[in-house]
């Protein structure tokens, strides 16, 4: 017996969804995200950003049980992570908290990139008028 005990063998990974698991999930609940309501019936790119959430993440004991598996979108599915809430509906309130968040910051943050692209087109725009 080896002095070193090779703990990797000892450690149970848990399995993924396989293709049919996570399908079954999807046709349930109509390809519709239960974060964000976003259809990925609606429309080929939808469908695309379309996945399964564990609601108690996998990293904290959540079982792959139909009743612990939900639609969601990949956005939402991000922003919830690995964080662990007592229900589905504090998941999902956070989820569409933070989603807000985000979509407050892209938008200051294009709106920023916008004045910053249409002052530069303004001064090209009067450097060439002078030299006319």
């Amino acid at each position: 017996m080896p002095a070193k005990l090779d703990l990797i063998h000892l450690i149970r990974r848990a399995k993924p969804l396989t293709l049919k698991e996570g399908l079954k999930i999807l046709e349930r609940d109509q390809y519709r995200c239960q974060y964000c309501g976003l259809d990925g019936m609606n429309n080929f790119e939808n469908s695309l950003v379309m996945s399964v959430d564990f609601i108690v993440p996998r990293a904290h004991g959540g079982k792959k049980t139909p009743r612990n598996l939900v639609a969601c979108c990949r956005p939402c599915n991000l922003l919830k992570g690995r964080r662990n809430f007592s229900s589905f509906e504090e998941a999902k309130a956070y989820v569409l908290k933070r989603r807000e968040e985000v979509r407050q910051q892209w938008e200051a943050r294009m709106a920023r990139l916008r004045a910053k692209a249409a002052s530069a087109a303004g001064g090209a725009a009067q450097s060439a008028g002078e030299s006319q």
